[in-house]
């Protein structure tokens, strides 16, 4: 079966939705399937990255196009970036063949209209597959009024595409409502949260090392890693962030990249708060060493954003089996992954705003004893994963009726997709 995928990041980038899409690529290849990629020669994050505009890796096609780089700082360049890269997106898909089936995701935004646009023209299946949603996160965020004609115009296209697409694969519950309040049938959503990375697991010498790199090795490490954007604003953790900054054993490394970084270093110097750092995305052969230095991740989600955006950094986080604090709303996905902890030294909600209540949450794991934070983050809690790619792939291959080409009774994994 010939697929295509369609969505700005891609291998050997880092951002999320980058590391969902390789990890399905992967399996689809494994399968035998031909496995063509168009996305980005820019990195995501850092516009100066540059990748091969063609290549072939464990057998997938991956076809980079150029486009502007405008910057991230204002949203008129955000605009511009996305504009430019839909516009060589679009004729990139003019010189390519008939495909059996089309994945979209939604980076940049409305990428999926393309899709929806290429199989009408081309034949073959769309299948969604939204790691958020747009308009409905640019209205969220404040970037655009909701009554608009600019919003009414991307929601139209956004619709347009859902309603062209044979299967939507939402990540949670709260997506889904939100989906099927805009028309679309339930019954071609199935709901399919992210999977945790293959290569991440606890490890004990790569926390060791990467402490001591970061000469952190004696500190409780409070990490947010991740996008900084203000669908997760970091204002409360940056306010208790100060009121802890007179507790030396106690740092709050930033990693990671997006609008928001900038935020948080005029912060931290505005305030001489020298317990925040901040480091930039970190290489994907470091991911598993990186997630398990943290004594305490941070989740963050905006109270507006629940059913938009779906913070997919928990899964790698639960699979290290890390204490996390999640500041965000009660009603969403991630109530349910905190009420499944055992108890509140494990895990913690808490809204915007409650920068007393996260304080003491952090101190008291501060209090422990350094080994004993460490034996935490190895022990954690066990938190059962359901891989979701075996339901996808089912998808994709009932979409254009044709079975695997590896003739395969169960869908393999990759334990290494770096």
């Amino acid at each position: 079966m010939k697929i295509l995928l369609l969505n700005q990041a891609f291998w050997p980038d880092v951002v999320a939705s980058a590391q969902q899409l390789t990890m399905l690529a992967r399996r689809l290849s494994e399968r035998g399937h031909q496995v063509t990629v168009i996305a980005s020669a820019r990195g995501y994050d850092d516009a100066t990255a540059s990748f091969p505009r063609r290549e072939r890796w464990h057998s997938i096609d991956i076809v980079r196009i150029s486009s502007v780089s405008a910057g991230k700082k204002h949203r008129w360049q955000r605009t511009l970036n996305f504009a430019s890269f839909l516009f060589a997106c679009a004729l990139r898909l003019v010189a390519t063949p008939r495909q059996d089936v089309v994945v979209a995701l939604t980076s940049p935004p409305l990428i999926s209209w393309l899709g929806s646009l290429f199989v009408r023209l081309k034949g073959g299946e769309l299948i969604f597959w939204p790691l958020d949603l747009n308009p409905d996160e640019a209205i969220a965020a404040g970037w655009l009024e909701q009554s608009s004609l600019t919003a009414r115009f991307l929601a139209h296209l956004l619709n347009s595409s859902m309603a062209r697409a044979k299967t939507i694969v939402a990540l949670d519950e709260f997506m889904k409502e939100r989906i099927v309040a805009k028309g679309i049938s339930k019954d071609k959503i199935d709901v399919i949260p992210p999977a945790p990375d293959d290569a991440v697991s606890y490890d004990q010498e790569g926390r060791e090392a990467f402490r001591r790199t970061h000469a952190v090795a004696d500190k409780c490490v409070v990490m947010y890693a991740g996008n900084h954007s203000p669908c997760h604003p970091l204002d409360t953790l940056l306010l208790a962030a100060q009121e802890l900054k007179h507790r030396d054993d106690i740092v709050f490394l930033f990693v990671g990249g997006g609008s928001e970084v900038e935020k948080v270093q005029s912060f931290a110097r505005s305030h001489k708060l020298s317990n925040i750092r901040w480091l930039p995305y970190q290489p994907q052969a470091q991911l598993a060493a990186l997630l398990s230095a943290a004594d305490l991740h941070v989740v963050v989600m905006g109270e507006a954003f629940s059913g938009i955006v779906h913070p997919s950094k928990i899964y790698n986080i639960l699979k290290v089996g890390a204490p996390f604090l999640f500041i965000g709303p009660e009603a969403g996905f991630m109530s349910d992954i905190v009420a499944a902890a055992p108890s509140e030294l494990v895990a913690m909600r808490a809204p915007h705003g409650q920068t007393q209540e996260i304080v003491k949450f952090i101190s008291g794991l501060a209090d422990r004893h350094l080994q004993d934070r460490s034996r935490a983050v190895a022990s954690g809690y066990d938190y059962s994963f359901t891989s979701g790619f075996s339901r996808f792939i089912a998808h994709i291959e009932a979409a254009n009726q044709q079975p695997s080409p590896a003739c395969l009774d169960a869908v393999g994994t990759s334990a290494d997709i770096v």
